[in-house]
């Protein structure tokens, strides 16, 4: 525990009914006299006036005091809850450090509670996945991983792999007695179980990424099929201009909408064709690096003009590799064809009109599932790129555990390394550096 008292102003910047001023540090009773010169109870709200050190009040509205170790942070704990303008704020902000405190750093609240071992490392990481949540469904499955439940699926596959490797270590320090330890205690058959329970959560934890990162879907193809009238639809307003003229839209728009709990970041595009002067050049290359970047590609055509229902070979070639497309047969109100969708050769196809809305429903689903989305029915994981790498780097060394299980020694160590990759998820194993590069991306205060 760290012997600094650190304050910050707890809520966003600007104005607003309430404003909140945390301190937390070791022994804060003096500074809570000086602050309200008031008595207050432990853990309940105290109407009380705040004092300069001239004893003239700041501010008045209520303060909280959570003593060591039942606060937040395990430390004790102050909260100044007052008017919400920015001037008061500061000045309460001040106060504090004049009494010896200095400002939080962000996020050095929640790894104070961390260290203090209020939270293990999955659980801080999920206060921030909460905070910045866009979706209710990513809401949701944040508040599981902050409640634990991300956290104990972990620590139950630490907890199975120390076991198996208490067997493993028994056949390896009394090889004389000959005493077959892994095949009368099944060590096989848990290993098989504990990878699939890894499996499992492998597949949640993909899900959670998506509904912390989002979707990230190009509109691409030829000059006037609609993709910016497909924009519009999608995002249930008119943020990309519409006109019969080919090329006009010339830089990327960008917006993100909700389908079905999932953040879907979407991003129309200059249509592709041989650039006709230095402008649309230069929209074309934004397009091509946008394709590089995405989760999906959304291939517009227009159902009445069949030239643009095949993709120019020399434009098809330069999509990347591995990124899921789909193809988007747009206009269908002028060619008469009803919205449908369709499982073909070369990828999946869906038919809309832009303008009416009428088959936007089908690519809605047909898009969630091109990335791999199938729902979260409450056991989604709201999962980072590190937690996603930990698992891989599990499974792989399990998988490696059981190709050389006939080698007692490398089985071993495989094992071993599975546990520590799964416990650097819960911040069991978790290099310094890394702890502050987690923590710098909180907000200050929390």
């Amino acid at each position: 525990m760290t012997n600094e008292v650190i304050a910050a102003i707890a809520t966003p910047p600007g104005r607003g009914g309430i404003g909140v001023v945390r301190i937390s540090g070791p022994r804060l009773e003096a500074m809570l006299r000086a602050l309200v010169n008031h008595k207050v109870a432990p853990r309940r709200a105290t109407r009380a006036d705040v004092f300069n050190a001239d004893g003239g009040v700041i501010d008045q509205g209520l303060v909280l005091y959570f003593p060591a170790p039942h606060s937040y942070t395990g430390e004790d704990v102050i909260e100044l809850q007052g008017h919400g303008g920015p001037v008061v704020l500061q000045l309460l902000l001040k106060r504090c450090l004049e009494l010896g405190a200095r400002v939080a750093e962000p996020g050095e609240f929640t790894k104070r509670a961390f260290l203090n071992d209020k939270l293990d490392l999955a659980q801080a990481e999920s206060v921030a996945d909460l905070i910045d949540a866009s979706t209710a469904e990513a809401a949701r499955c944040a508040l599981r991983s902050l409640q634990g439940e991300f956290s104990r699926r972990i620590d139950a596959m630490v907890q199975a792999l120390i076991e198996l490797r208490m067997l493993v270590e028994a056949t390896l320090d009394f090889p004389e007695e000959d005493v077959e330890f892994l095949e009368q205690a099944k060590a096989h058959v848990r290993l098989e179980h504990i990878r699939s329970q890894l499996t499992q959560i492998l597949v949640a934890s993909h899900q959670g990424s998506l509904l912390r990162e989002g979707i990230h879907a190009v509109i691409a193809g030829e000059p006037n099929v609609g993709k910016s009238s497909l924009m519009n639809c999608l995002a249930g307003e008119d943020l990309a201009i519409v006109t019969d003229i080919p090329g006009t839209t010339r830089d990327a728009i960008r917006q993100t909408i909700n389908v079905h709990g999932v953040p879907l970041h979407i991003i129309d595009t200059a249509g592709l064709r041989e650039p006709r002067d230095p402008v649309e050049k230069i929209g074309i290359s934004k397009t091509w690096g946008a394709i590089a970047q995405a989760d999906l590609v959304l291939w517009v055509s227009d159902a009445t003009r069949p030239v643009t229902m095949t993709a120019d070979p020399a434009l098809a070639a330069s999509l990347p590799a591995g990124v899921p497309q789909l193809k988007v047969v747009n206009k269908i109100d002028l060619a008469g064809i009803r919205p449908q969708r369709r499982t073909l050769p070369e990828g999946d196809e869906v038919a809309v009109s832009a303008k009416t809305g009428a088959g936007i429903d089908l690519l809605q689903t047909a898009m969630l599932e091109a990335v791999g989305w199938g729902g979260s029915n409450g056991g989604v994981f709201m999962a980072r790129e590190r937690h996603l790498h930990a698992l891989q780097t599990a499974a792989q060394h399990l998988e490696l555990a059981v190709t050389r299980a006939n080698a007692l020694e490398v089985f071993a160590e495989e094992l071993r390394l599975a546990q520590n990759a799964l416990a650097g998820i819960t911040g069991a194993f978790t290099a310094d550096d890394l702890l502050g590069e987690i923590f710098s991306h909180f907000c200050i205060g929390k």
